[in-house]
């Protein structure tokens, strides 16, 4: 009966704004009562308080005027404001919200005071039955629907029982808050829901999102469009419109939410139609032959919803359908407009163009991309030192994880020390009570359930890291001894960990690094090199033996002079080449983020200077506008483009880097292992062994063709690295030369990693010495179980070589 009344009345107020002579007025009544259409077929709750506002609305125009004559020089408001249909359609969701009330509650085709106490006579009897509805008879079958979905529907729980996370799409803030209440009812608990509405600053809309994500007690996330827009809900792969928008773009908007690159699950979507009304007639239409195209485009029709309906607006169709659904003439002509929009032949041009506009690299960007891209990921900490510091210092303060899958953890107490220190850092997103799942490989973050990958940017692990070194600063900075145990010298040498920054022209840090230098003081004076990329990770802690040897302290170098060279050489040797490589990424970074933004800010600022124009065009004609006066629509346009000029001058000080001076963080004595007394009596040997096993890799890797490079004394993990000239491939090669009959090879948890991390394009050369002569290399692929990486404290592993030679074969 509601919907009948409600349709009645915004079909005669349409017959009789089409005989008003101003267009202008007549476009705002028009889409005054489409969205009081819409908002019928939203919730019982969103057509009760748009009925009540708009009759307070009209009431107060009514008292405002005491003759037709008076009100027709005085009555303001946006009913005479010009209203343009792609302006609304493309404005963001908070503004587009904000327009829907002020045109909404004021449009009217009244034109004396007799027909607008009439409408307003109508409009009390249309909010009497919506009351009713709401909060006597309580009675809503959408509601019915959604809540049986909710309980019912297998796809809502996962395979242990747990509750899935689900994003409810509705378009009108009354009927989100209807559904908060209903929900936490339903389910008895207010905190398993999370809310997004255009009353949300940005950060508060990424702090919900984060929640959402990261909280499982938190099941559900009810958002109006302002989520629609640059939010990412790929935590979740359910989703459902409570209501449908009548601008298809903010459909694909939705979908895009939690339909993205990296989804790994398949995305279910749930429409709720009323197909017994005329819109819904032609919304349910529209929606099985999406439903049909998107099976046969593999659900690619999605990628170009916004586009199907350029010649005829759907709003224009379902506008349509409810003033004239019962003709059937307009009915057939509406099935046949829906149909040819979704053809297939149409849809499969638009997806084909749409995958042609890529962008295009090429071949020797392309090939020295991926050879970067080789390198980082074969001393990449993630996820194997990122795991293993992690967990061990998330104990230490306090933390619990427990492991549920391999590799996957859940984090069942976060300590309010990390809450506390990660809201005084002011870290991007606030750290959690817990966390449902966490990993440290991306290719364990496919659930169920779905876990937050820890990597540095996150907030959680950029808190443990930052209370880690303020608790611990002072012993990093004291120092360590270090022993190297293939070193049979007895000359010690200073270590140095040096933080530098990389800052742009606001002094805002862009990059920050950790370089290892190692000094050497000898008797033609210091002798100072790289020490690599993490040179530690070859050395070793000294034994109780070694530490009675070093009770009585090293003499070396004074450590002033030698920390000042240490930084003279980082500044002339390294710090060049992190600026090169933070210059060039940072270049097309902020290349793309001006054009984007360019484009977005130039848009809204184009609207408000044409709202502007057109409300000074109403007042000079006596029109005031009660609600938004020229002034302030061009302080709004003006402020916009304020607000793109300081951005432009941001980015181009984001553009303008410089390089601070390094800091030394720590430091370490590593000390030969002869400088304990005679080194093992194989040890110099060893070193021989160990070059003609270089010798004889480097040999075999020319005589294949490809182009081999001795990078062992940078401590990559691996000793050569060699180009496959015919792929482009890098191969990592670790080298270890051993005299024949030998049992054991050891191998450094540094080369383990290493291995594990690069997979297929890590080898292990085995070469066996015998009289001085290298024998022919043997190649051994994937050579260490990922599954057995050894542990925080273990720096080395002894393999029986014997097995491993079983494995290998000749170099290919």
């Amino acid at each position: 009966a509601l919907y009948k009344a409600v349709t009645d009345y915004v079909r005669e107020e349409f017959n009789r704004a089409d005989q008003l002579l101003d267009d202008r007025r007549r476009g705002n009544v028009g889409f005054a009562l489409t969205v009081l259409q819409r908002r019928l077929a939203s919730s019982p709750e969103a057509i009760y308080q748009s009925l009540r506002r708009r009759r307070q609305r009209l009431q107060a125009q009514r008292q405002a005027l005491d003759d037709l004559a008076n009100r027709r020089q005085e009555r303001s408001g946006d009913a005479d404001a010009p209203f343009d249909w792609e302006s609304y359609e493309e404005a963001p969701a908070e503004e587009a919200e904000e327009l829907e009330e002020m045109v909404m509650d004021s449009a009217t085709a009244a034109l004396t005071l007799a027909e607008l106490a009439a409408e307003i006579a109508t409009l009390e009897r249309l909010e009497a039955m919506a009351h009713d509805l709401c909060y006597r008879f309580q009675t809503d079958r959408k509601w019915e629907q959604l809540a049986a979905l909710l309980q019912d529907d297998t796809h809502m729980q996962g395979p242990g029982g747990q509750r899935r996370k689900l994003v409810i799409f509705t378009e009108h803030r009354d009927t989100l808050r209807y559904l908060s209440a209903r929900i936490a009812t339903l389910f008895g608990r207010e905190e398993n829901l999370v809310f997004i509405d255009g009353s949300l600053s940005r950060e508060a809309r990424r702090a919900v999102e984060d929640r959402f994500r990261n909280d499982p007690d938190v099941h559900f996330l009810l958002a109006t469009d302002a989520a629609g827009e640059g939010i990412n809900l790929q935590r979740a792969h359910l989703m459902i419109n409570y209501d449908l928008p009548w601008n298809p773009n903010r459909l694909e908007q939705r979908f895009g939410r939690i339909h993205r690159i990296g989804q790994t699950e398949v995305c279910h979507l749930w429409n709720l139609v009323a197909a017994d009304t005329r819109e819904g007639y032609v919304y349910e239409r529209l929606l099985r032959k999406l439903e049909a195209e998107g099976q046969a485009l593999n659900g690619q029709v999605f990628d170009v919803l916004g586009q199907l309906f350029q010649q005829t607006p759907l709003r224009q169709l379902l506008i349509e359908a409810v003033r004239y659904g019962d003709q059937p003439a307009v009915r057939a002509r509406l099935e046949q407009t829906v149909d040819n929009a979704v053809d297939r032949q149409r849809v499969r041009e638009l997806v084909e163009a749409r995958s042609l506009a890529a962008e295009t690299l090429d071949l020797r960007q392309i090939e020295r991309i991926r050879a970067d891209m080789e390198r980082y990921a074969a001393r990449r900490l993630q996820p194997h030192y990122i795991q293993s510091f992690f967990l061990e210092a998330f104990a230490l303060l306090g933390g619990a994880a427990h492991e549920r899958e391999p590799g996957r953890f859940r984090v069942t107490h976060v300590p309010a020390l990390l809450r506390d220190h990660a809201r005084a850092i002011g870290v991007t997103l606030p750290v959690q009570r817990q966390y449902e799942r966490i990993c440290f490989d991306k290719a364990l973050i496919e659930g169920p359930p779905l876990a937050q990958f820890i990597c540095p940017g996150h907030p959680l692990l950029d808190t443990v890291v930052d209370l880690i070194q303020a608790q611990y600063h002072p012993l990093l900075r004291a120092g360590a001894y270090l022993v190297d145990p293939t070193d049979p010298g007895t000359t010690p040498r200073a270590l140095f960990f040096l933080q530098q920054t990389i800052r742009d022209a606001a002094q805002r840090p862009v990059s920050r690094e950790v370089h290892f230098v190692e000094v050497t003081a000898q008797d033609d004076g210091l002798h100072l090199r790289d020490g690599g990329f993490a040179p530690y990770l070859d050395y070793r802690p000294p034994t109780e033996a070694e530490r009675a040897v070093l009770a009585d302290g090293v003499t070396v170098a004074d450590a002033v002079v030698l920390e000042t060279h240490a930084i003279s050489y980082t500044i002339e040797n390294l710090i060049p080449a992190h600026l090169l490589r933070v210059r060039q990424r940072r270049e097309s970074l902020i290349d793309k983020t001006l054009a984007a933004v360019q484009e977005r800010l130039t848009k809204e600022i184009n609207y408000w200077d044409q709202r502007a124009a057109a409300l000074r065009r109403q007042e000079r004609e006596g029109r005031p506008n009660a609600r938004l006066n020229s002034a302030l629509a061009q302080q709004r346009a003006d402020e916009l483009a304020a607000r793109l000029a300081r951005r432009k001058q941001e980015l181009a000080q984001e553009r303008q880097l410089s390089a601070a001076p390094p800091v030394i963080v720590g430091g370490a004595l590593v000390l030969p292992l002869g400088m304990f007394g005679s080194p093992p009596p194989d040890i110099l040997d060893r070193r021989i062994t160990e070059a003609l096993a270089m010798q004889a890799v480097m040999q075999a890797e020319i005589a294949l063709g490809h182009y081999p490079q001795d990078v062992s004394g940078e401590s990559r993990g691996y000793d050569i690295e060699s180009l496959e000239p015919q792929t482009g491939r890098l191969r990592f090669i670790e080298v270890k030369g051993r005299r024949m009959g030998a049992e054991t090879v050891t191998v450094t948890r540094n080369e383990i990693l290493t291995g594990i991390n690069s997979d297929e394009q890590f080898i292990l050369a085995l070469v066996e010495v015998a009289g001085g002569q290298a024998q022919p290399p043997r190649y051994v692929r994937q050579p260490f179980d990922p599954r057995l990486q050894p542990g925080f404290e273990i720096t080395s592993v002894n393999f029986d070589l014997p097995h491993l030679v079983s494995r290998s074969a000749p170099p290919s």
